[in-house]
């Protein structure tokens, strides 16, 4: 076809690049306390312009209005912002080590607090996280001990997992706490067929899947939105959308959709997006969507807008992507703040008492710390043993194991 015009490919691009003034003006953020809470038994297609609005519960005055708010007391709200001080500090103190050689590996979720924390409060004992590598606050918000936490990191002679898994990389089955994949996706497919067989097996727990925004671009994304809508599975499907994959903007993964929420409209799955960094608000979507799981009503698909304030991991900069101002220009605020702000205007918090805690919990995180480091870090103290190489893999262990380990000696 002489006459044709060539075709050329797109590629999307983010609207600032490093040197640019940060715009957020793309972002469109209702009011607080303006979107409606459905019934839970809701039909997908009766909530469908919530895949493109905002649930918010606290105002910029501090103040917990609308249809949503109410989930929480002032005591649980409390806890809550502990929480999110606690997880805050455990990444501070572990970033810290990283950059002393103390383990070889670390990632953050500064700015995320709130999400892993109250989302981890809607759920019950025996429910199962399937969780990415940014959701420590599950197990923090869990009551997880910290120091088993940092012997997994430091991958010393008392790791839980025996030196088998990469920092950060957590696993706790007693906690609800599926082991973290580093195949980025897999634990969306994982998710949906736990939560089919505690259906299967006419139990009462449910499961929760994370993604991150990025890791939608993988198939094992919409697999598990095939499998989760055509046999109704009773699993909360939640994505993060903090804004940034490892050095890609949102846009590549979203592809067309105009959120991420609204791609599980194709599949027929109620969806929601939720302000990530008001505390409330994630957890009054996380109990809605929660109980309706528990009713047997199926899977609910949940985007958590947010924004990943620090680097994707202490192996990224991301000075080379993205201004370095942007996230100070983040509209939706710091999560802890935020609750602070609500507290204090509730008036069962102070400033005072914020300082207070803020010295014990980081009084907390250091001894947990030093209790770790008496078991060893990456170059110094005890060890995970050899032979743990090949302890729990079989039941009966394969003659060539067999023999490499009496080659090893162990």
């Amino acid at each position: 076809m002489p006459d044709a015009k060539p075709l050329s490919l797109h590629v999307p691009q983010p609207a600032v690049r490093p040197g640019d003034k940060p715009d957020f003006g793309g972002v469109a953020i209702p009011r607080a306390g303006t979107v409606a809470r459905p019934p839970v038994d809701v039909r997908p297609e009766d909530i469908r312009d919530h895949a493109y609005t905002i649930v918010r519960v606290l105002n910029r005055d501090g103040e917990a209005v609308g249809p949503w708010a109410g989930t929480l007391d002032d005591q649980a709200a409390l806890a809550g912002l502990r929480d999110m001080m606690k997880v805050r500090a455990f990444d501070a103190r572990m970033l810290m080590a990283q950059r002393q050689g103390k383990t070889s590996f670390y990632m953050q979720c500064l700015g995320e607090e709130a999400i892993a924390c109250a989302f981890q409060k809607a759920l019950a004992p025996g429910d199962m996280n399937f969780p990415t590598y940014r959701q420590q606050g599950l197990l923090i918000a869990g009551g997880y001990p910290m120091v088993a936490m940092m012997n997994q990191v430091f991958s010393n002679a008392a790791d839980p997992l025996n030196g088998r898994q990469l920092p950060i990389m957590y696993s706790a089955k007693s906690h609800g706490f599926f082991s973290i994949s580093g195949n980025l996706g897999t634990q969306y497919v994982q998710a949906v067929g736990w939560a089919m067989a505690s259906a299967i097996a006419g139990d009462t727990r449910i499961a929760a899947g994370w993604i991150g925004e990025g890791a939608t671009a993988e198939s094992d994304f919409h697999a598990a939105l095939v499998f989760a809508s055509t046999y109704k599975a009773p699993v909360i499907l939640n994505i993060v959308n903090n804004q940034w994959a490892i050095s890609t903007f949102q846009g590549i993964a979203r592809g067309g959709a105009g959120t991420f929420a609204a791609r599980g409209h194709g599949f027929g799955i109620p969806a929601l997006r939720v302000d990530g960094n008001d505390y409330l608000a994630v957890h009054a979507v996380a109990r809605w969507a929660a109980e309706r799981a528990r009713a047997d009503l199926g899977p609910t698909l949940v985007e958590h807008v947010t924004y990943r304030v620090a680097a994707h991991s202490t192996s990224d900069d991301p000075s080379a992507y993205r201004p370095k101002e942007e996230s100070d220009a983040w509209p939706l605020g710091d999560p802890i703040a935020r609750l602070k702000n609500h507290l204090i205007r509730r008036g069962v918090w102070s400033d005072e008492r914020h300082a207070q805690y803020q010295a014990e919990v980081e009084a907390e995180v250091l001894a947990a710390q030093r209790e770790a480091e008496a078991h060893g870090t990456l170059h110094s103290g005890g060890k995970p043993s050899v032979r743990d190489m090949f302890e729990g893999v079989y039941a009966e262990m394969p003659p060539h194991l067999v023999r490499q380990r009496r080659r090893a000696g162990v």
